[in-house]
């Protein structure tokens, strides 16, 4: 059976290899036959001048000591990766905003009943990683952006807070009312879990990493292996980034010195409720002294303890209180002018603050984005520099809440959509497979890209190799996708990094570029985020970040250099037709169980089956689902998806334009925005791809009317359908007049 399944992987990786040697052949998307041959020969060349060793020395130089935003560290970051693009003859800025920086004053944690226990709410350092020992400038475990307070109440276990968890708790009969609510990092984005458990009255928030998701449960811990430290805690900010990412005080502008800020207590994007991450090693005194039922088996962690729910008899006194300090947030801004198109840019971004050394999280991306930048300027040197400009940007006070991105896209917003062709992001960094998602206009370069990209340990394509895990591990609609579409998907992006103000606010067509599934991330955001760490468990040899290089390096040089920007239309009309096809089997699923369920309360049948030992209640009944209308969206997705297809069949083979079809081009992404916004949040303008209201990180696609529906917010979807049709609509429009141009 071994052999078989071998032989079968063998088999397709070798059918892949064939493929992709007669792709190499064609002609790349928005090129002619000879421009391609140009461009391809550039890109070898742009390879041999990437070192992983010049990579691994700007990492051990750039993690060796703590470097958040504000700190000494930090500038001598910023300088020298300034210095290292003067030498290479960029044209570089230093541009600097005062943001909001909150740092822990105190941080106090006890359990006061039924016995006490003061939490140590520290790291170890450990003999084998030096690193650990340069703490000087270290921030302690602390979330950003929670509110100071002291409270005391008993603890309930809320699993990962998300919505899901609090209905399993209703149904129990358990309010987090007037209590502290425990949760475990996952399930969601660590913000969701304060704001949610706010909204239903907890007075205090506690978050831990459980060693079932992230510790001695997936492997090895920390020197051992790569997994969470018992003493590990994850930082992190919790600010509201699904209500608008940035500085909290100057939404929609550049935090300059003289912007107008709100005063602190107005900023809506600072949690109601004080909220601090913990370790397993502080976590389970607490949870070891809770009571009540026990919890579902899903809910059950790997600590050595029965979970229980709560309330008490555990009872905890928690106390922050913050300095809410100004500080200098620096931002590097290289630029590359553009030997025929220097008014048309492509940026090239990848942060440089760190929650402490930083070693993946971002040092890994942002060393790639040198070894890039260097290249790049190697081949200018030589007289084959970029047709357009391209931007390299080092952002500072990402961790914050991509603070430093923000204010530079909101400080230059009418520059950026005049003159911004796209953005390309990469973050932290590992070894496996290659991750890209972004806007789906790029798709097929994308998908070029990976397919002339060679995974190092395979010696197949990148996109061969991501082929062949889909078609093991994938789900059956991806591996019946392999064989029906060209093309393989990217994902769409909700947030989490900074290609977030670039796509959501200003509709600039993005992509984020990692690889990742063969290198743990129990370093995150933790003290063992360090050079050794990385070195060790997560790409020895900077193997991979050689790939991303090149991965980013090719799509930031197409764009450049294209003589017809490569941006289609087929792909995201296939997409759109899938987010489409989603809601409508949501609001299906949605209907049935909403009968189903509330049949089953008329009936009795949940009082029958539930166990009386218990406290475990009916479920409510909830409001019937209706019927929605999709006809106008349809008709939309109709339109564009026959738009799309008559600008294909029309620029085939076509790569000459003018610089008036590249400027329709490149600001085509804008017609998926609105400027009056997403409800209840204008900051977020794209209809297409956001982050969810009450996932964070995790995407939203058609965002308006997804939502709407998930929140039974029946008439709000009505009227999001409506606006999502006339977005949709617009995008088919400006296709048609591609077209005749």
């Amino acid at each position: 059976m071994k052999k078989k399944f071998l032989s079968r992987i063998l088999g397709l990786l070798v059918l892949c290899t064939v493929a992709s040697g007669a792709a190499r052949a064609q002609s790349l998307f928005g090129f002619d036959d000879e421009t391609a041959a140009a461009q391809l020969a550039l890109e070898a060349e742009f390879d041999a001048s990437l070192s992983a060793a010049e990579q691994e020395e700007w990492l051990r130089i750039l993690s060796r000591d703590p470097h958040h935003v504000g700190s000494a560290e930090g500038r001598a970051v910023v300088d020298f990766v300034a210095a290292r693009f003067e030498e290479w003859g960029y044209e570089v800025e230093i541009a600097e905003y005062q943001v909001l920086f909150p740092s822990p004053r105190t941080r106090e944690l006890e359990l006061v009943a039924p016995y006490r226990y003061t939490a140590g709410l520290a790291e170890d350092s450990l003999a084998e990683d030096p690193s650990t020992f340069r703490v000087d400038n270290l921030l302690p475990p602390y979330n950003a952006f929670s509110t100071d307070g002291e409270v005391e109440g008993e603890l309930v276990f809320v699993n990962y807070g998300t919505p899901a968890d609090y209905e399993i708790l209703e149904r129990y009969g358990i309010s987090v009312e007037g209590k502290i609510a425990i949760a475990r990092y996952g399930g969601s984005w660590r913000g969701i879990k304060p704001k949610l458990a706010g909204e239903k009255g907890a007075v205090g928030t506690i978050i831990y990493s459980d060693p079932a998701d992230d510790g001695y449960g997936a492997g090895d811990t920390y020197p051992e292996g790569p997994y969470k430290h018992e003493s590990g805690v994850q930082r992190g900010s919790v600010m509201d980034m699904p209500t608008y990412p940035g500085d909290p005080l100057t939404p929609f502008i550049g935090a300059t010195s003289e912007a107008q800020r709100l005063a602190l207590e107005d900023a809506p994007t600072i949690t109601e409720i004080p909220v601090l991450p913990i370790s397993y090693r502080d976590a389970l005194p607490l949870l070891q002294a809770m009571g009540g039922e026990v919890v579902p088996r899903e809910w059950r962690g790997g600590l050595p303890i029965t979970y229980h729910l709560g309330p008490g008899p555990a009872r905890v006194r928690l106390k922050l209180e913050f300095n809410w300090d100004m500080v200098p947030a620096y931002n590097v801004i290289a630029r590359l002018a553009g030997s025929e198109y220097p008014d048309e840019w492509v940026i090239r971004g990848n942060h440089h603050d760190g929650w402490n050394h930083g070693a993946a999280d971002p040092i890994s991306g942002l060393v790639a984005l040198m070894g890039e930048a260097k290249a790049l300027a190697e081949l200018a040197a030589e007289g084959k520099g970029p047709k357009r400009s391209v931007v390299y940007a080092a952002w500072d006070s990402e961790e914050q809440g991509l603070i430093g991105s923000t204010e530079w896209v909101e400080h230059h917003a009418a520059q950026l959509d005049d003159h911004a062709v796209a953005y390309i992001n990469t973050d932290g960094n590992s070894r496996g497979f290659v991750n890209i998602g972004g806007s789906h206009v790029l798709e097929k370069m994308a998908n070029e890209v990976m397919r002339d990209v060679e995974d190092p340990q395979t010696g197949v394509s990148v996109a061969d190799r991501r082929r062949a895990r889909i078609e093991v591990n994938g789900s059956s609609q991806a591996r019946d996708e392999l064989q029906r579409r060209s093309d393989l998907r990217i994902s769409p992006l909700g947030s989490g990094s900074d290609y977030s103000p670039f796509l959501q606010h200003l509709g600039i067509a993005s992509l984020n570029i990692s690889f990742g599934g063969e290198g743990s991330d129990g370093s995150y955001h933790t003290l063992y985020d360090t050079y050794e760490h990385y070195t060790r468990f997560r790409d020895p040899g900077l193997t991979y970040n050689v790939t991303l290089a090149q991965v980013a390096g090719r799509a930031t040089m197409r764009l450049a250099n294209a003589p017809r920007l490569p941006f289609e239309f087929v792909g995201l009309a296939d997409n759109v037709s899938l987010y489409l096809s989603e809601i409508e089997t949501l609001a299906d699923t949605m209907r049935e169980e909403t009968l189903a369920n509330n049949a089953r309360i008329d009936s009795g049948v949940y009082a029958l089956a539930l166990d009386p030992t218990r406290s475990l209640v009916a479920p409510l009944k909830k409001a019937e689902v209706p019927h929605f209308n999709f006809a106008p969206l349809k008709n939309a997705l109709a339109e564009l998806e026959q738009a799309a297809q008559e600008y294909a069949e029309h620029s085939r083979g076509a790569a000459a334009a003018t610089e008036r079809v590249n400027k329709l081009l490149y600001t085509s992404e804008r017609e998926l925005t609105r400027d009056d916004g997403l409800p209840g949040r204008p900051w977020f303008r794209h209809h297409i791809y956001a982050p969810g209201f009450y996932t964070g990180y995790g995407v939203k696609t058609l965002p308006g009317v997804r939502e709407a529906i998930e929140e039974r917010q029946y008439e709000l979807a009505e009227q999001e359908i409506h606006v999502a049709a006339e977005v949709i609509a617009g995008m088919a429009r400006r296709i048609r007049e591609l077209t005749a141009q």
